[in-house]
């Protein structure tokens, strides 16, 4: 018998395709603006710059100061380069750093936003931004910060490099696991999930083989549109809240300490909902949703440790407390010392256990 629950609808533009990137300057003038600030971190810069040229009187000029994390000193500099060129909208091109940006300076001054994903780290389709200021991550919803249109251009993951391909899939495939017990989950998104999960579980171990393969960026494009989407339709619990304390309050890459938390935080509420997790181990082929993917992650090549991301072993404890300080639902009740045994296992890289 199928439940009772709310679809509150998809409110965001998606353009899809290779070569879709083209379509960048129509989409500023059918949402009204003639001055877009082109957005982009430092490495991305020579795209920024190509896409500008592009646009050509469409642009009003390139920001290209992004930063991991969205600190808010950043955000500071990027709104003052907006309102200096006369801009009237933001085009925001590259990952999760340079989205987040964008939204942040939308949420603050009203700007639609054009997002253009060049990873699979999922949070473009998403009302969510979280911003980082005296070294705390504060994260937040509002209807002001989702993007008006997201354009997925295969083109611009063919040359992403193997390991951030990994690590930035199996940050989008935490947002499907999250999505799977969220008390807000709908039909709708947990089909996405599942069809997320088959698809990224057959297509990594391809671009493992051939990174440049078109049809298996593809595929692997869709399916973090569908995790990027499940991210932004319903709420997520403890494997967020402990990559924005660890991306947060130590600096670890956002990418990578998804990747690494993925298995344990999987387990650790596999327990309470096993059910709800199983399409999860049925996907990647194990008896077990956070087993499988502690061994998917190992056969693929992706990082297995907290402590090979930077952080010591002396900051397990203050993670933990900060992982505590404020309640947030999650499937599985926790303590203190839950959560620092998770971490642990997390920081040594051991094969989770429920």
């Amino acid at each position: 018998m199928t439940r009772s629950f709310t679809f509150p609808g998809l409110g965001t533009r998606v353009i899809f395709g290779a070569g879709s990137l083209a379509q960048t300057g129509a989409e500023v003038g059918r949402l009204g603006h003639a001055r877009a600030l082109i957005l982009s971190t430092p490495h991305q810069r020579p795209e920024a710059d190509a896409l500008s040229a592009q646009l050509c009187t469409l642009c009003a000029g390139v920001f290209a100061q992004a930063t991991m994390h969205t600190p808010t000193d950043v955000t500071a500099k990027a709104i003052a380069a907006y309102n200096a060129l006369g801009a009237d909208c933001v085009v925001s091109l590259g990952g999760g750093s340079t989205t987040g940006l964008g939204k942040a300076i939308a949420t603050r001054t009203g700007a639609d936003q054009v997002v253009i994903p060049t990873t699979y780290a999922g949070s473009e389709m998403t009302d969510i931004l979280g911003e980082t200021a005296d070294g705390q991550k504060t994260t937040r919803r509002d209807p002001s910060i989702r993007p008006e249109t997201v354009i997925y251009d295969v083109d611009l993951t063919l040359s992403l490099p193997y390991a951030l391909t990994v690590t930035s899939a199996l940050n989008a495939i935490a947002h499907a696991m999250e999505a799977f017990y969220a008390p807000d989950r709908n039909p709708v998104i947990e089909l996405m999930c599942r069809d997320a999960m088959r698809v990224f579980s057959g297509v990594l171990p391809v671009l493992q083989r051939r990174p440049q393969d078109p049809d298996a960026r593809a595929e692997a494009l869709y399916a973090a549109w569908c995790c990027s989407t499940a991210l932004g339709q319903v709420s997520m619990a403890l494997h967020h809240k402990l990559a924005h304390v660890l991306g947060g309050s130590f600096n670890l890459p956002h990418a990578e300490t998804h990747a690494v938390l993925l298995p344990h935080t999987t387990a650790f509420n596999e327990a309470a909902v096993p059910g709800l997790l199983a399409p999860i181990a049925a996907a990647f082929g194990g008896a077990t949703a956070g087993g499988a993917l502690w061994d998917f992650a190992a056969r693929i090549g992706a990082p297995l440790k907290l402590s090979d991301l930077g952080l010591a072993e002396a900051d397990l404890d203050r993670a933990a407390d900060l992982a505590i300080k404020t309640p947030y639902p999650n499937p599985r009740p926790f303590d203190r010392a839950d959560i620092r045994r998770l971490l642990q296992q997390a920081f040594d890289g051991r094969r989770p256990t429920n």
